[in-house]
C-alpha cells in the first residue's frame, strides 16, 4: 500500500468527519431555475449590464438582488449544480465530497505551503454547499468596524434568514458539552440566537428538519427570472480592461470565459456608465482573476507574462485562515450524529464547538477503519505513546466506523482574527488551478496564546461532571492529545514535547476551518463600497474583502454582504437614473 495514499485518504476522511458529522437524509427537489444553464449553450458573445465571476456564497445573493434593479445579470460560476450531486444533496454522503479528486469535485482540494489539508468550494452556492452548515451573525462591534449601515445589515441578514437558516434540534451530546461549557465558566447561557454573544449559544444552521441543505444558490428564488442567466462550468479566464479618451483609469468592459468543453465565449458589459463587472469568486479566486487580468504586484504579474494593468502590490496580500485545533474523544456510549450547534464564544477571542458521530458509506467506512488501524499499529510515531487500554478503546471506536456509527466526537477550537497574515501567489496562468497560499499559522504571539487558552477549555470541558458519561475514564486528557498527534491530518512535522506542551501541539496540529480570507482587502484593494482602486467599473464583494473572520462562522454575514452590497447598487443606479431622467 502506498502511505501517502492512505495518509491522506485518512486526512481527507478524518478532516470532513470533524465538521461533518452527517447522517441525514433528505428528498429534496432541485428548484426548478429555468435561467440556469450549462455553459455549453451559451452564444458566443453575449452582452449584460452586470457580470458577476462566480455564483458562490455572496454571488448568488448579489445577483438575485441586482435582478429586481431593472437591469439584466449574467453569473459565471466555474463549477456544476448542487441539486444534481446527491453527495451535496444527500447529507449522508458529505465524506465523499472531500475524498473527491476528479478534475471537477465541489470542493477543490489544495494543500497550503504552511503544510495544512484545505478546500475550495467550486460549486453553484459556493461554501455554503460544502461546508457544515453552522449559522450565526457578526457581532455588533465587527458591523461597526466595517462602516456598514447597521439598519441595512438587519435586513439583509432577515432576508437571508427567510430561506436558508434553521433552529437545530438539540440532543444528548450536543446538551453536555452546552453544559460542560456552562460548568467551566463560558457564561452566561444563551440559548438559541443568531446573534454573536460572550458565552454560550445554540446557534443557526442551513439544514432543515428533514436535513436537507439550504444553499446560497436557494436564494436564487428571489431573482426576477427574466433578468438573470446563470452558467455553469463557465470559467472565467481574464477581465477585459480598455482605456477609454478623458479617462484617467482603464475600465472595465469584458471577460473571457470558457466552457467544459473548453470552447471560448465572451462576454461584455451593455453600454451604460453604471454598468459593472463583480467579482465574488472567494477568497482564492477572487485575487488570483485579479491578477491573472493584470491588476496585482508588477514584478509578480512580469514573471508570468502577464501585462500589467494596475501595479497593485497589495492584491493577494493579508490571507489569513483562522486555526483550528481538536481533541478526539472516545465515548462509551452512543452518541447522536450532529453538526456543529453549540459555540462557546469566550473572552479570550477564541471559540469552543463541537459535534458527534459518523455516517460512511461502507466502502469509505471500511477504507477509514482500515487507514486508522495502520496508523495505530505503525511506529512513526514513537514520542507518542498511547496507553494500551486506551489504544484498544481507540480501535474499538474506529471498528465501529465499519457499521456506520463510530461512537466518538470532537471538541475544537478556533481562534478570532487571526493576527497572523500571509500571502497568495500565482503558479501558473490556468484560473482554475489553486494558487500558491501561505497562511502563516501561528505566526503571531497572540495567535498562539489564544489557541493555548482555547485548549485548556477543551480540557476543563472534556474533564467537567457535564460530558463525563461522554468519554473514557480509562483515557486521561494524555492518551486523547497523544491520540491526536498520531494522526495524519496535516503535512506538517510532530515534535517530540508536544505531548505536553500545548503551544507546540496547536503548531504540530493545526488544521483549517475552511474560514480563510483576505487578499483583496478593504482600504488595501477595494473602497469601502467595494470598488477595485485604479479602475472603473469592476467590484470584490466577497471574503477576500474581511480583515479578519466575522464571529464564529463567515457564512452567514457573506451571504448578507451580497445582499447589502447589492441593495447599495440598485439604489445608486436608481438615483442615477432619476438624475437622468431630471436632466
Amino acid at each position: 500500500m502506498d502511505f501517502r495514499w492512505w495518509r491522506r485518504s485518512f486526512a481527507g476522511a478524518f478532516v470532513s468527519w470533524v465538521f461533518f458529522f452527517l447522517r441525514f437524509s433528505c428528498s429534496d427537489k432541485a428548484p426548478d431555475f429555468t435561467f440556469v444553464k450549462e455553459a455549453t449553450s451559451a452564444p458566443p458573445v453575449i452582452s449584460y449590464d452586470y457580470i458577476i465571476i462566480g455564483g458562490g456564497t455572496a454571488g448568488c445573493p448579489l445577483a438575485a438582488t441586482l435582478s429586481h434593479g431593472g437591469a439584466t445579470v449574467l453569473v459565471l460560476e466555474r463549477g456544476g449544480s448542487p441539486y444534481t450531486n446527491p453527495n451535496i444533496t444527500n447529507i449522508g454522503n458529505f465524506a465523499s465530497v472531500l475524498l473527491d479528486r476528479s478534475p471537477t469535485s465541489p470542493a477543490q482540494p489544495f494543500t497550503s505551503e504552511d503544510g495544512v489539508y484545505n478546500a475550495r468550494a467550486r460549486i453553484l452556492g459556493g461554501g455554503s454547499a460544502v461546508n457544515a452548515g453552522f449559522y450565526t451573525r457578526a457581532s455588533t462591534h465587527y458591523i461597526k468596524e466595517m462602516g456598514w449601515n447597521q439598519k441595512m445589515v438587519e435586513q439583509a441578514y432577515e432576508w437571508v434568514e427567510k430561506v436558508v437558516a434553521f433552529q437545530p434540534p438539540l440532543m444528548e451530546w450536543q446538551t453536555a458539552l452546552r453544559d460542560g461549557l456552562l460548568e467551566v465558566g463560558v457564561l452566561p447561557n444563551n440559548g438559541f440566537t443568531y446573534n454573536h454573544l460572550y458565552g454560550t449559544k445554540v446557534g443557526g444552521t442551513i439544514f432543515d428538519k428533514e436535513g436537507h441543505r439550504h444553499t446560497a444558490a436557494d436564494l436564487l428564488q428571489y431573482a426576477n427570472p427574466s433578468s438573470i442567466t446563470v452558467y455553469l462550468h463557465a470559467i472565467v479566464h481574464k477581465i477585459l480592461f480598455r482605456h477609454i479618451p478623458g479617462r484617467a483609469r482603464p475600465q472595465a468592459y469584458g471577460v473571457i470565459y470558457k466552457d467544459a468543453n473548453g470552447v471560448r465565449h465572451q462576454a461584455y458589459l451593455k453600454n451604460n456608465s453604471k454598468n459593472e463587472i463583480i467579482l465574488t469568486a472567494g477568497a482564492i479566486g477572487s485575487p488570483q482573476l485579479l491578477m491573472l487580468s493584470g491588476i496585482g504586484p508588477g514584478y509578480h504579474l512580469r514573471t508570468h507574462g502577464i501585462q500589467v494593468v494596475v501595479d497593485q502590490p497589495l492584491v493577494g496580500q493579508g490571507m489569513a485562515d483562522n486555526p483550528m485545533n481538536v481533541l478526539l474523544i472516545p465515548s462509551p456510549l452512543p452518541v447522536e450524529v450532529s453538526l456543529v450547534q453549540v459555540v462557546g464564544i469566550t473572552k479570550f477571542d477564541t471559540y469552543i464547538e463541537g459535534a458527534s458521530g459518523l455516517s460512511l458509506a461502507y466502502p469509505l467506512a471500511r477504507r477509514l477503519a482500515k487507514s486508522f488501524r495502520l496508523i495505530l499499529n505503525q511506529g512513526d510515531y514513537e514520542p507518542f505513546k498511547v496507553p494500551p487500554e486506551a489504544m484498544a478503546i481507540a480501535v474499538d471506536t474506529v471498528n465501529a466506523v465499519v457499521n456506520r456509527t463510530l461512537r466518538a466526537g470532537v471538541i475544537l477550537e478556533k481562534i478570532t482574527g487571526p493576527l497572523s497574515t500571509g500571502h497568495l501567489e500565482l503558479r501558473n496562468l490556468d484560473p482554475d488551478d489553486t494558487p500558491s497560499v501561505t497562511f502563516n499559522y501561528f505566526q503571531e504571539p497572540e495567535d498562539l496564546r489564544r489557541c493555548i487558552e482555547g485548549m485548556m477549555t477543551i480540557i476543563s470541558v472534556v474533564n467537567s461532571k457535564s460530558f463525563s458519561k461522554f468519554r473514557y475514564k480509562s483515557m486521561p486528557i494524555e492518551a486523547l492529545i497523544n491520540l491526536m498527534l498520531t494522526l495524519p491530518i496535516n503535512n506538517r512535522r510532530r515534535h517530540a514535547n508536544a505531548s505536553f506542551s500545548l503551544e507546540q501541539f496547536c503548531i504540530d496540529t493545526v488544521m483549517t476551518i475552511w474560514h480563510y480570507h483576505g487578499g483583496c482587502q478593504v482600504g488595501r484593494v477595494v473602497d469601502k463600497e467595494y470598488r477595485v482602486l485604479g479602475v472603473d467599473s469592476l467590484r470584490v464583494v466577497d471574503g477576500s474583502t474581511f480583515h479578519s473572520t466575522p464571529g464564529t462562522n463567515p457564512q452567514a454575514t457573506v451571504m448578507m454582504l451580497g445582499r447589502y452590497v447589492g441593495e447599495r447598487i440598485v439604489h445608486e443606479r436608481y438615483l442615477s437614473r432619476r438624475s437622468e431622467q431630471k436632466n
